[in-house]
């Protein structure tokens, strides 16, 4: 190639190293700083497109998690009620059982019944106004679905939960008399084996959810740990490239200096 002071190539070709090593040091320094291996599309395509999907799918894999936190409070409010429900009807019960006494006048029976009602009223105090987030729980209008998963039509609990007002559980019966209260207390222990089957329902409901939780833990863990292989820098390698293109980019600072220098080296032929 013929030398000129005109035109310097070699300077020009060392320029043009010179960005792209600086390009590529620019590159390394990103991915260092932001922590991901892919800063832009065309580093991994592929990989970004998988990285980005179980990004998505473990952010809503941690809302599931917090769906079957919701419901398992949900589900242990209605168990502290439905315990108050039975504290009342073993109350109940014993009222009863005491009017059934020989002993006892027809005005002491009437004194039984007096707190007898009462306790039914309270049943339905509680089972009416018994609310989660503004919703009654046990006044058999719940029905809510929990999605605790990826999938809307597999991974979704219904918690459906009964009416446990007192005229649902059958308790109605005055214990005015012997008799009636002897009634009464077939009609208490009848509702006490539907509060118990109520119970143990809201308790393997509330089971389910705690499994359902533990899975999406190993699911999310899993996940993260697939997207970080994807995803993630490997600050050891990178940190060594990145040196790598810092040495590459003083020597071709230094080689265009150099080749800068090479139109004066010329001139002096014509002195």
């Amino acid at each position: 190639m013929a030398l000129s002071v005109a035109t310097n190539t070699s300077a020009a070709t060392a320029h043009r190293y010179l960005k792209t090593n600086d390009m590529e040091a620019t590159r390394s320094l990103a991915k260092l700083s932001s922590g991901s291996r892919i800063v832009r599309a065309s580093d991994d395509a592929a990989s970004m497109a998988v990285g980005t999907k179980l990004k998505a799918d473990v952010a809503g894999l941690k809302q599931a998690q917090v769906n079957a936190t919701h419901a398992t409070s949900l589900l242990q409010l209605v168990d502290g009620a439905l315990q108050q429900i039975a504290d009342v009807l073993t109350r109940m019960k014993s009222l009863a059982t005491q009017s059934v006494n020989g002993a006892l006048s027809d005005t002491e029976r009437g004194y039984l019944d007096a707190e007898y009602q009462q306790l039914i009223d309270q049943i339905d105090q509680i089972a009416k106004y018994t609310t989660f987030n503004g919703d009654p729980v046990i006044d058999g209008s719940y029905n809510k679905d929990f999605l605790v998963g990826l999938n809307p039509t597999n991974d979704v609990i219904n918690v459906t939960l009964n009416d446990m007002t007192a005229t649902t559980l059958g308790v109605s019966t005055a214990i005015t008399t012997s008799a009636t209260a002897q009634t009464a207390i077939g009609e208490v222990d009848a509702a006490i084996e539907t509060l118990l089957t109520e119970r143990a329902t809201v308790g393997s409901l509330m089971s389910r959810f705690d499994y359902a939780s533990a899975n999406i833990a190993t699911m999310v863990e899993n996940m993260d740990a697939a997207r970080s292989v994807l995803m993630d820098v490997d600050v050891a390698g990178e940190m060594a490239n990145f040196s790598a293109k810092q040495v590459v980019m003083q020597a071709s600072v230094a080689m265009l200096a150099q080749a800068n220098q090479m139109p004066q080296n010329l001139l002096r032929l014509l002195s």
